[in-house]
């Protein structure tokens, strides 16, 4: 059987990372991507299979970035069967805080980048591929300070059901997974904050936050046989945070508004 091989943006840390390792594991050979040469070098030390994974240091909001990317793996592996988009940023200001440079800088990163990245790439997929974006619950519900992280992972959302029906005919599956907080270098430091912990904690009715192999799991399944007629849809994985109104003990304990005399 015919080695699959998947690419991988934002590779050289948090959920990147992890979902390199976990499709290496089974069986694949990966593409990763990212920007920092150095952490590139920890991914391929980990994965221990030079034969088997191949990384590029490159800014995927550069022009040239796409081919770049899609000519490595051609080069390397001869093929293409899965695309993870995956690279992105956080700690969004809301609307009336965010200036041009900003919004220009979340769409481009984690919206027009994919788009290109995926149109460069789904013209040398066959039946029985897939991409993968990963979106953000954000784009599922509304949030506080979303600004144009929301806008960008919002088009992402769109992007990956326009996918799904233009290419699904040909064998061309799309999805989006949707992490909520993930502990990740990306949001560690967030934790720091007490009112963002208790948005997140307080009302996710499950015992503890999101982890990079919750992500690289599912991940992982939207490329396996099982997931094989999963198609155009938006797999939320956050414990319940966003489909439900759940709040903690402590939180129902607390005075959230002044009392009235």
């Amino acid at each position: 059987m015919t080695t699959q091989v998947a690419i991988i943006t934002g590779a050289s840390s948090g959920i990147g990372w992890g979902t390199a390792v976990k499709l290496h594991e089974m069986g694949m050979a990966v593409v990763g991507v990212g920007r920092d040469a150095e952490k590139l070098a920890k991914l391929e030390a980990e994965i221990g299979d030079p034969a088997r994974v191949a990384t590029l240091a490159v800014d995927i909001t550069d022009d040239a970035a796409p081919k770049a990317i899609v000519d490595l793996a051609l080069e390397r592996f001869g093929q293409i069967d899965f695309l993870i988009n995956n690279a992105g940023a956080g700690s969004p200001k809301p609307l009336h805080e965010t200036d041009d440079e900003t919004l220009d800088y979340f769409l481009g990163l984690m919206l027009r980048a994919p788009f290109r990245l995926a149109r460069d790439a789904i013209v040398h997929m066959k039946p029985g591929s897939a991409i993968i974006n990963i979106s953000s619950t954000f784009a599922v519900i509304g949030g506080r300070r979303g600004g144009a992280y929301s806008a960008a992972k919002g088009g992402i959302t769109a992007l990956t059901t326009h996918i799904a029906c233009q290419y699904g005919a040909e064998g061309i599956r799309c999805n989006a997974v949707a992490p909520g907080v993930t502990v990740t270098p990306m949001v560690e430091h967030r934790l720091e904050d007490e009112m963002f912990k208790r948005i997140n904690v307080e009302m996710t009715p499950y015992p503890r936050l999101g982890t990079i192999e919750d992500i690289a799991s599912t991940i992982a399944f939207l490329c396996s046989p099982g997931g094989s007629y999963i198609n155009g849809q938006t797999i939320v994985v956050d414990g319940g945070w966003s489909s439900t109104k759940y709040l903690s003990e402590r939180a129902l304990s607390t005075d959230w508004v002044p009392r009235k005399a």
